[in-house]
C-alpha cells in the first residue's frame, strides 16, 4: 500500500483535505515521530494557506497525534514505554471481545477474508528482506486485528479499537525501524482464525490475549533496547 506526501487536491475541503494529508504521513511514519511541525514549511508542501494547516494540527492534537513541546512547537507524538504498555492493556482487554464476538458472530464471506489476510501474511515470509515496507506489513497486521472487530458485530467496539490502533501505529513504526522481526503475524494469527473458524470464543479470546501480551513483550524490550543505545 503505497503512501506519499505531496499536494493535496482539491476535491473535499481544505481543512479535511489538509488533515487527512497530515494525518497520512504521520501513520505512514513520513512524518516520524518526534519531529517538529512547522506551518509555514508544511503549507508550502501542501501547497495550502497555513489556516487549514493550522486547523488540522489541532485536530491531529486532540487525538494525541501531535503534541506540544516545552517552546510551544508542535510535534508529532513520541509515545513512551509506559504509553506502549498501556496501549497494549486496552487492546488486550478489547480484542478479547472482538476474538469472541468473531468466533459467534462472523458471517462466511467475513471468515474467507480473515482466512485471505492470514494466508497472505504467511506467505509474505517468502518475500525476500526489503521488498515489503514497515508500514505495508503494519497494514496487514492492521487488517487483521480490525476486520476481526468488525466480525464481531460491535460498532462500539469497532470504534474504540479505531482510536487505539491508530496509537499503536506510532509505536510500532518506532521499533520496526530498528528491528522489523519484532512484529509476529503469521503463526500467531493462524491461532487466533483457527479458533474462530471453529466457533469457540473462550479459545478465540485466550489466543488473542497469548498473541498480545507476546507482542507487549517485544515491543517493550525492543523500545527499552533502543532508549538505551541512543
Amino acid at each position: 500500500m503505497g503512501l506519499s506526501f505531496r499536494a493535496i487536491r482539491r476535491t473535499q475541503s481544505l481543512h479535511e483535505q489538509t488533515y487527512q494529508a497530515l494525518r497520512t504521513a504521520i501513520l505512514s511514519g513520513e512524518l516520524a515521530g518526534g519531529e517538529r511541525l512547522i506551518e509555514t514549511q508544511l503549507a508550502e508542501m501542501l501547497n495550502v494557506s497555513r489556516t487549514p494547516v493550522r486547523e488540522a494540527l489541532c485536530q491531529l492534537q486532540r487525538e494525541n497525534l501531535v503534541t506540544a513541546d516545552p517552546h510551544h512547537g508542535l510535534r508529532v507524538a513520541s509515545l513512551s514505554i509506559a504509553d506502549a504498555a498501556d496501549l497494549y492493556d486496552c487492546r488486550i482487554a478489547l480484542e478479547q471481545l472482538s476474538a469472541a464476538g468473531a468466533s459467534q458472530n462472523a458471517t462466511p464471506t467475513q471468515l474467507k477474508q480473515l482466512e485471505s489476510i492470514v494466508s497472505q501474511a504467511e506467505n509474505n515470509t517468502q518475500v525476500r528482506s526489503g521488498e515489503l515496507t514497515n508500514y505495508q506489513l503494519l497494514y496487514a497486521d492492521y487488517q487483521f486485528h480490525r476486520l476481526l472487530a468488525q466480525c464481531s458485530g460491535n460498532s462500539w467496539l469497532v470504534n474504540l479499537l479505531d482510536q487505539v490502533f491508530d496509537k499503536m501505529i506510532l509505536v510500532r513504526l518506532r521499533t520496526m525501524e530498528y528491528n522489523p522481526g519484532v512484529l509476529e503475524i503469521r503463526t500467531e494469527h493462524r491461532h487466533i482464525f483457527e479458533a474462530v473458524i471453529e466457533h469457540n470464543p473462550v479459545a478465540a479470546a485466550q489466543a488473542i490475549k497469548e498473541h498480545l501480551i507476546a507482542s507487549k513483550a517485544r515491543v517493550i524490550k525492543e523500545i527499552q533496547e533502543i532508549e538505551q543505545n541512543q
